[in-house]
């Protein structure tokens, strides 16, 4: 019986693989690892912006002024609100003399400050759409290889009982359960990601009317 879980343990699979099936495991295995580390990166990214945006909310206006807010603040921030406020003010600074059309194009300074730290905010997020979209058809090729295998193993050894054909199956299974786990937790965290990202993106937006409107 031991003997048994010992020949279809995970490293036992691994190391009786073709070497196609390995190099399918493998890269499974590093694209769902790689998915986790984005997935707590992206998750300790949005706790933190959504505080600090909300702190920089209290403080913009409670302060006597955007001047006065403006001055405090440093050349750059992590909080993507403070910076989209900054750039606001930068482009005002500058255009003090040309008040036909401010408003607009302090809007679009604005517009163009959201894009970029939304670009920030969303980097590696395809990476997790294409595992998502991706890892269950890597997964399926080396199920289908795997199979080969077990066909090929009959065929020489003009057997069909199981002791043959488990191993390449056994092998074909674990590839297409690795697939899954790969894909899965990809396309949930991303389906979340992305609507934590449209919320945040609102929000950024939302902020830079209120900004304009008390210029």
């Amino acid at each position: 019986m031991n003997f048994a879980v010992n020949n279809f343990s995970f490293f036992s699979l691994f190391f009786k693989a073709d070497f196609v099936v390995k190099f399918v495991i493998i890269i499974l295995i590093v694209a769902s690892i790689y998915s986790w580390a984005i997935i707590l990166e992206k998750y300790k990214l949005f706790k933190k912006i959504n505080a600090s945006s909300s702190i920089f909310e209290e403080q913009f206006w409670s302060s006597k002024s955007a001047d006065s807010l403006y001055k405090k603040l440093e050349d750059y921030n992590e909080d993507p609100m403070a910076n989209v406020f900054k750039a606001g003010m930068d482009f005002m600074i500058k255009n003090k003399s040309r008040s036909a059309s401010i408003q607009e194009r302090v809007l679009q300074a604005l517009s163009s400050s959201i894009d970029k730290e939304m670009e920030i905010v969303e980097k590696k997020l395809t990476f997790l759409a294409t595992v998502g979209s991706t890892a269950p058809f890597i997964g399926l090729f080396g199920t289908v290889w795997g199979i080969m295998n077990s066909f090929q193993s009959i065929a020489i050894s003009k057997n069909t009982s199981l002791a043959i054909v488990a191993p390449g199956i056994a092998e074909a299974l674990f590839a297409t359960a690795l697939g899954l786990l790969a894909a899965i937790p990809a396309v949930v965290a991303y389906n979340k990601f992305t609507s934590d990202t449209r919320k945040y993106s609102t929000r950024l937006e939302n902020f830079s009317q209120s900004f304009i409107s008390i210029t």
